[in-house]
């Protein structure tokens, strides 16, 4: 039988660095010190959450120009060959 996976993940409300499965995260948990409850999130997670949220229209946009500069190197590495 395979082992469980942890992460570290700080608890909230107590401060207690706690061992989260890596199968809950995304899930509502509870420190097994104080109780308190909160959503287990790896560091990329977090950062997520915490960046502001775009309209679907800034982020085709952002899109766009990254497949615009994409294409302007492809186009300029293929004429340098």
């Amino acid at each position: 039988m395979s082992q469980p996976v942890y992460y570290h993940q700080q608890c909230p409300v107590c401060g207690r660095m706690l061992q989260v499965r890596v199968n809950l995260l995304g899930q509502r948990v509870y420190c097994q010190h104080c109780g308190g409850g909160f959503v287990a999130l790896d560091e990329q997670m977090a950062a997520e959450a915490r960046a502001p949220q775009r309209s679907a229209a800034d982020r085709a946009e952002e899109l766009l120009e990254r497949a615009a500069m994409v294409l302007g190197q492809a186009d300029s590495d293929n004429a340098t060959t």
